[in-house]
C-alpha cells in the first residue's frame, strides 16, 4: 500500500473515532435545573424526580415523576422561554400512597392533561388524575381508580371520543373510563394468557417489562399497543372489541418475549411510528391495513423511549440506556438514521452563572413543543433536569 493512501485510511478512522466521541450541542440548545437536594431554590428533591411522563401545553413543560419505593412523586412545570422551574406539587396532596407517574400524559382540547399513577404497595389501586395549570399553580383532580386493585401503566385521550384509554399493571389488562367518573369498562384479551405467561416466566420478566409503555390513537379514534408475547392490539370502540393484529412487533429471533412498544409517534399522513423496546426497533403501522414495516434500528442498543416528530418533518427520538447511555437520533425516510449522540447542553442556574455543560446520560422520555420548534427531553436519574433544542 502506498503510504499516501496508509495515512488517508488512518486519518479517515481517526476521524470516525473522533466523531463518536463529539457531544450533541446545537445552537440555542439549553438544560434546566428541575432535581437538586437540600437546595434553597424550587427543586425536586432526590430519589423522587425521575422524569416518566412529559408534555407541553403552550410555553410550559410539564412533567410527571416517579420515586423510590416509599417515597412520593411530584408534577412540575418548566417555562420554556424562561429557562426555569417555576411550579412544582406533590401528588400526595391530592393521592397519598402512590409512587410514580410513569403513563405519559393523554391531552384534552381546554389544555387538560391525564394520566395515571401506579401505587407504592403491591395489591392497591392506582388513581386517573387531571392536571391542569391555573393561576401560576398546578390543580389535581383525582378522577378515582379504573381496576381496583391495580396501577395505571399507560394511558392516552380522545377528545373526541371524551374517553380515556389504559393499560392496568400487573395484569395488563385493557381499559375505557371516562374523565366524568363512572366505572370503566375492562377488557382482558390483553393480559398475558398461560402460554405467555410462560415465556414471560422462562425470561425471569416482570410485567413492567412486558406491557405496553404508551397506547396511540389512529385518525379513525382505534387505540393502539402491545401484549404479550410480542403482539400488537387494536381497540375499536365503535364495535368495543380488541383485536389482536396479524403481524407482530419486529423481532431478533429468540428474543421476541422482549418485545413491547415503548413508545409512539402520530406522523402527518396518519401512520403511527413505534419503538420496540426489546431491541430498540423502530417499525410504521399502516392503520389502514395494520401491516407493520420494519425501519430498523437507531443504535446498537435496545429500547425505544421516546419518538415525537418536529417542525422539521423528522422523527426525533431517544434510544438505549443503562447499562450504558441514551442516544438522541433523528430519522426521516429521504435521509434514513441519524445518530446524534449524547447531549450536552449549557445550564445557567444560580451558582451556575459561567454555566456548565450537562450531558444526559439516562435520557426517559421526549416531547416536541405545539409548533414544533422545541424537542424536550426528561431524564430519569437520581438528580434528573430537563434538556431543550430548537428544531431549525
Amino acid at each position: 500500500m502506498r503510504r499516501t493512501s496508509l495515512i488517508a485510511l488512518i486519518l479517515a478512522a481517526a476521524s470516525l473515532v473522533w466523531a463518536r466521541y463529539e457531544f450533541f450541542t446545537p445552537k440555542g440548545s439549553f438544560a434546566v435545573e428541575v432535581s437538586l437536594d437540600n437546595a434553597p431554590y424550587l427543586r425536586l428533591p432526590i430519589y423522587r424526580n425521575a422524569i416518566t411522563s412529559l408534555e407541553v401545553i403552550g410555553d410550559y413543560a410539564i412533567g410527571g415523576t416517579s420515586a423510590d419505593s416509599g417515597l412520593s412523586p411530584f408534577l412540575f412545570a418548566v417555562s420554556l422561554s424562561k429557562r426555569k422551574l417555576e411550579i412544582v406539587y406533590p401528588l400526595e396532596k391530592t393521592i397519598p400512597g402512590q409512587r410514580a407517574i410513569q403513563s405519559g400524559f393523554g391531552r384534552g382540547t381546554d389544555g387538560t392533561l391525564y394520566a395515571g399513577t401506579m401505587p407504592d404497595r403491591t395489591g392497591e389501586s392506582g388513581h386517573l388524575i387531571a392536571v391542569r395549570l391555573k393561576a401560576g399553580a398546578i390543580d389535581v383532580s383525582d378522577l378515582g381508580v379504573p381496576v381496583k386493585g391495580e396501577g395505571v401503566f399507560a394511558l392516552t385521550f380522545d377528545p373526541k371520543a371524551g374517553a380515556l384509554y389504559g393499560i392496568s399493571h400487573p395484569s395488563g389488562k385493557f381499559f375505557v373510563s371516562s374523565p366524568n367518573g363512572g366505572a370503566a369498562e375492562v377488557y382482558e384479551q390483553t393480559a398475558p394468557n398461560r402460554r405467555s405467561s410462560g415465556f414471560l416466566h422462562e425470561y425471569a420478566l416482570e410485567p413492567a417489562d412486558a406491557l405496553s409503555r404508551r397506547l396511540a390513537i389512529d385518525r379513525s379514534g382505534r387505540v393502539y399497543g402491545s401484549m404479550p408475547v410480542n403482539k400488537l392490539f387494536r381497540f375499536d370502540p365503535a364495535v368495543k372489541k380488541v383485536d389482536v393484529l396479524p403481524d407482530p412487533l419486529p423481532e431478533v429471533w429468540g428474543r421476541n418475549p422482549l418485545g413491547r412498544v415503548d413508545a409512539w409517534a402520530v406522523a402527518s399522513d396518519g401512520a403511527l411510528y413505534g419503538g420496540n423496546a426489546g431491541d430498540g426497533q423502530l417499525f410504521r403501522l399502516d392503520p389502514a391495513t395494520g401491516k407493520v414495516t420494519n425501519l430498523g434500528k437507531a443504535i446498537m442498543m435496545p429500547r425505544l423511549k421516546g419518538i415525537a416528530f418536529a417542525r422539521d418533518g423528522r422523527l426525533y427520538g431517544i434510544a438505549g440506556g443503562a447499562p450504558g447511555y441514551s442516544h438522541l437520533f433523528s430519522y426521516s425516510p429521504s435521509e434514513g438514521y441519524r445518530d446524534l449522540g449524547n447531549p450536552r447542553f449549557p445550564m445557567v442556574e444560580p451558582g451556575l452563572e459561567q454555566e456548565i455543560p450537562w450531558r444526559g446520560f439516562q435520557l426517559g422520555t421526549l416531547a416536541v413543543s405545539e409548533d414544533g420548534r422545541y424537542v424536550v427531553m426528561g431524564e430519569e436519574e437520581a438528580l434528573s433536569q430537563l434538556m431543550v433544542f430548537p428544531v431549525e
